[in-house]
């Protein structure tokens, strides 16, 4: 018997994650555009800008019954008007599901939201724990002047529904007001 090297790893100080069974994604603007309320200052930004990336190790195929999957999302800093750049948000396709999220470098926000529309936020510096129950959407959103990275363990088959987040929309926005992150109504 031979004790086996590790197929996958992580660069902790960063939340990089490489090797076998990583899928990478990333968001631009352009792809993004419908979270911002700001179209004027949207206008005049590259759409091809990054907003946020997401790096996932697989170890099981989606779907997959008491499997779990490993993540980081890195938020980019920047901002759409008042705004800070932000995730789609979700809501898991299996509602009852929860997540893990935790700080790994930058400073932000978690926003939360119940089904029934109730929202609350979490500060997400380095270091921070965040435990998101079922039935609740999550949204990261970058109020820093560096990338915000945030690793993420949850269930190989809960899935995502960012479909119910793009209809509907959170009822609040994290914008820059005199120069700190503040929570406000987003029909304002």
């Amino acid at each position: 018997m031979m004790i086996e090297k590790s197929k996958t790893r992580v660069n902790v100080p960063t939340g990089a994650i490489s090797g076998e069974g990583v899928a990478a994604s990333e968001k631009k603007l352009e792809q993004i555009a419908y979270l911002f309320r700001d179209r004027d200052a949207l206008a005049r930004m590259d759409p091809e800008t990054v907003v946020y990336s997401v790096e996932c190790h697989e170890a099981v195929a989606a779907g997959t019954p008491g499997g779990l999957f490993f993540g980081t999302s890195t938020v980019r800093p920047g901002r759409v008007g008042d705004e800070y750049f932000m995730t789609k948000g979700h809501f898991h396709a299996r509602r009852e599901t929860a997540e893990y999220y935790w700080g790994i470098s930058g400073s932000g926000v978690l926003l939360l939201m119940d089904e029934d529309g109730s929202c609350r936020a979490e500060e997400v510096t380095a270091g921070s724990l965040h435990y998101i129950p079922g039935h609740v959407a999550h949204r990261l959103i970058n109020t820093g002047e560096v990338d915000l990275v945030v690793g993420a363990c949850w269930p190989s088959d809960a899935g995502h529904d960012y479909g119910s987040v793009e209809t509907k929309g959170f009822p609040i926005r994290v914008v820059c007001l005199d120069g700190r992150p503040t929570l406000e109504e987003a029909n304002k």
